[in-house]
């Protein structure tokens, strides 16, 4: 185990912990987590319009009531999970502005960061061709002036995020150039800051717009655009995250990573948390206009939900053995301090107490039951089984609560519990095993005082 421990260092935790200080990755990160109140507030609202097919004893109740406000009590929707690259775009441009300017110690401003890396994502909004020798808008059903609507324009759902990321990436960077060669303008101290600031970043808005405008025109003369370039490869990604593959991959890199101490949801999470965005989104579209079919697994909060029960490496069942049925003195101790975090998905109590990190008593259930569960989850959704994720809830939500919420159905929670059966089952023996070997290590040291 020690030899395995050394690989996963070597291999594993050296390349990831590196990714891990990347400014990239932490500006993702940090739009990821503040993306978070938009999805379950656009999410909420969904559950109004779905509470019917939950009980359907309320049909009469909601035709005389919600169904006649639908189109107003959806805005919250639209605006928020309909629009929500833009939110991700600004805190991303807004966060990697501060760490830039942090990490190289050159005076950058979040705010102007932020606001020009908007600025280069809307710039990508329209579809323009080349047709008689002009750039002319695309034209279709609709398409107004090159853009896509749809509830609202197309391209500013979670389907931008990543060219929102890149956008604001160049953006960025182009303001730290303007600024370290001193291309901006400074204004004298008595200015206001407000009117200080909007001139100082009047060059770099210039940069960034004939940058982006030249990539445009470049991608235009080739007969693409940004979206139709990121399709390419994100939608390979996105293809092998829908599959159980996919997932049961995503759940053993998490769970290595914690074994060697990396925080190993926040990692793979930075990638693959717009994805899981994109996919809720996907799903609560076809929620509302009553398909059946082309519903997508892997969204919105599906790990919280049936695999990471009680929080990474779904340590729930193990919180409660410890708490309940542990001889050792110590892992009962454990126990009773960290049942109530548990509950609502924090086990860092867990996860340092045992510890999990470099345990190999813990570490072989510790990877496989979240992985396993989810692939079990996996099947049991793309079958029909279990309805899909329609709805984003708070990652600290109670296990089995958020799966029926997040599912909108009763199956989903029972998914949950007979995952959680599952995941206890998988650690007992190890766990059992832990505990007898620390209550006779203690035994040992009583008669010894």
């Amino acid at each position: 185990m020690q030899k395995v421990f050394d690989l996963l260092e070597k291999y594993l935790m050296g390349p990831m912990g590196k990714l891990s200080t990347k400014q990239f990755v932490r500006a993702i990160m940090a739009a990821g987590m503040a993306s978070i109140p938009f999805t379950i507030v656009g999410s909420a609202f969904l559950i109004i319009g779905i509470i019917p097919d939950v009980f359907p004893f309320l049909d009469g109740i909601w035709a005389q009531s919600f169904d006649r406000i639908t189109n107003l009590y959806m805005i919250a929707n639209s605006f928020t999970m309909g629009v929500l690259a833009l939110y991700f775009t600004i805190v991303f441009g807004y966060e990697l502005t501060k760490i830039k300017a942090h990490d190289f110690d050159i005076d950058l401003d979040p705010l102007n960061g932020s606001l020009l890396g908007l600025m280069a994502f809307l710039f990508t909004m329209v579809q323009i061709v080349i047709k008689d020798g002009m750039f002319v808008y695309v034209e279709g059903e609709n398409i107004i002036n090159g853009v896509t609507y749809g509830s609202f324009a197309n391209r500013l759902g979670s389907s931008g995020i990543f060219t929102g990321i890149i956008m604001a990436t160049l953006a960025v960077w182009l303001y730290k150039i303007c600024v370290s060669k001193g291309w901006s303008i400074k204004l004298p101290n008595v200015v206001p800051p407000g009117v200080s600031r909007s001139f100082s970043a009047l060059v770099p808005a210039f940069v960034v717009a004939f940058a982006v405008l030249f990539i445009n025109a470049a991608l235009i003369l080739l007969g693409y655009d940004i979206f139709t370039i990121i399709e390419v490869p994100f939608g390979f990604v996105k293809n092998i995250l829908n599959t159980w593959w996919g997932i049961f991959l995503i759940e053993i890199l998490v769970h290595l990573l914690w074994s060697v101490g990396i925080h190993g949801a926040s990692i793979i999470g930075s990638f693959y948390t717009p994805f899981a965005l994109a996919n809720l989104e996907i799903n609560q579209k076809l929620a509302m206009s009553g398909a059946t079919e082309g519903f997508q697994v892997f969204a919105g909060e599906f790990q919280t939900m049936f695999s990471f029960l009680g929080g990474s490496g779904g340590t729930l069942g193990i919180c409660l053995f410890i708490c309940f049925l542990a001889k050792s003195e110590q892992l009962r101790v454990l126990g009773k301090t960290a049942i109530v975090p548990s509950l609502f998905g924090i086990n860092e109590p867990i996860i340092f107490g045992l510890p999990v990190m470099y345990n190999p008593h813990i570490i072989v259930p510790f990877v496989l039951a979240p992985s396993i569960t989810a692939v079990i989850a996996y099947f049991a959704i793309s079958t029909g089984i279990v309805p899909p994720i329609i709805t984003n809830v708070p990652w600290c939500m109670p296990a089995v609560v958020n799966a029926f919420i997040g599912t909108g159905s009763f199956m989903g929670a029972l998914l949950a519990l007979v995952l959680f059966a599952i995941n206890f089952a998988i650690y007992f023996p190890f766990i059992k095993s832990f505990d007898e070997k620390l209550y006779k290590e203690e035994k040992e040291q009583l008669e010894t005082a």
